[in-house]
């Protein structure tokens, strides 16, 4: 009887694009990052994508001594990949958003493909009382560019590819992959490639069907049977896109990073309430949630036991 096909699921559990005041269930301190993604992974996620903050004030932090608390811990609780960020927010420099990742040497490290205008702004309409000062400086700037230059690009693969780390390569319009196919043809990356096409955050594609379909379409011509797909949906568009991606044969990304939502005006009590939403979809398609074993191999990582915490 043939076994259902495998669908890797990554869990986002905090980002650096919601802020505290908007949602009280956004995981803010080392402990609740931590609870965060072990629930996520016991929910069925296979990968966590992590940040950090601040404790305080909860604004991003991407020192190394802010993933410490948390990362030992998640390791020692479950088996799941651990994937640490090297966009962090936007407004940081490319070596401050390498360097936890650079120290800590995870299985996996987002990497994100190019610049791009980075319009959180819109969200100052939904949540207009945020609480702090840093809040509204952050989300309400409108002349954020997210600086990935192919430089940039460049300085975070040769520096965490010799540590064995793999990316999860972050495209959020057509010409990211297009820039990917440059360093897989420079031989700065090689197979499989694991694309993560961002859909409906403003300043990069939409989160139409078409949309899907024309990242799809072009990553297939670009890369063929070189690379793993999966998405990420901003906001009411993750679970739709979800669906549509699992059906398609990709893989899915949710948690609160990505949308504080698990229903139309409902926030998310946590990341693990999205995972097992995922994991429903999944299902209902006749397929089946990914171990973290089981990503590892799709993924060709270097196992937990060689990262560097």
């Amino acid at each position: 009887m043939a076994k259902p096909r495998k669908v890797i699921i990554t869990c986002a559990v905090t980002g650096a694009i919601h802020t505290p005041s908007m949602s009280e269930f956004l995981p803010v301190t080392p402990a609740e990052i931590a609870d965060a993604a072990i629930g996520a992974a016991k929910a069925g996620a296979a990968v966590v994508h992590l940040h950090a903050r601040d404790p305080g004030d909860g604004r991003p932090d991407q020192s190394p001594e802010a993933f410490a608390p948390f990362l030992g811990v998640i390791k020692q609780a479950s088996d799941c990949v651990v994937n640490i960020t090297t966009g962090g927010a936007p407004t940081m420099s490319i070596e401050e958003r390498v360097r936890p990742a650079e120290t800590h040497r995870p299985e996996i490290a987002s990497l994100n493909m190019g610049s791009m205008n980075f319009g959180l702004f819109p969200m100052l309409k939904r949540f207009p009382d945020l609480k702090h000062q840093w809040e509204r400086d952050y989300v309400g700037n409108k002349n954020i560019i997210f600086n990935n230059a192919f430089g940039q690009i460049e300085y975070i693969l040769t520096t965490l590819g010799p540590l064995g780390t793999k990316f999860e390569f972050e495209c959020y319009d057509t010409a990211h992959l297009y820039n990917l196919k440059h360093f897989l043809d420079e031989g700065l990356v090689e197979g499989p490639l694991f694309i993560q096409t961002v859909f409906g955050l403003m300043g990069g594609i939409g989160a139409h069907p078409d949309d899907v379909m024309h990242m799809k379409r072009t990553a297939d011509r670009l890369f063929g049977d070189r690379y793993i797909w999966s998405v990420l949906g901003a906001g009411k568009n993750q679970l739709p896109i979800a669906a549509m991606a699992a059906a398609m044969g990709g893989n899915i990304r949710v948690g609160l990073e990505d949308s504080l939502w698990i229903g139309p005006g409902q926030f998310a009590q946590s990341n693990a309430e999205q995972v097992a939403k995922a994991c429903q979809i999944i299902e209902g398609l006749g397929l089946a949630p990914a171990t973290p074993d089981e990503a590892r191999e799709m993924l060709a990582l270097k196992g937990a036991e060689r990262v560097g915490f």
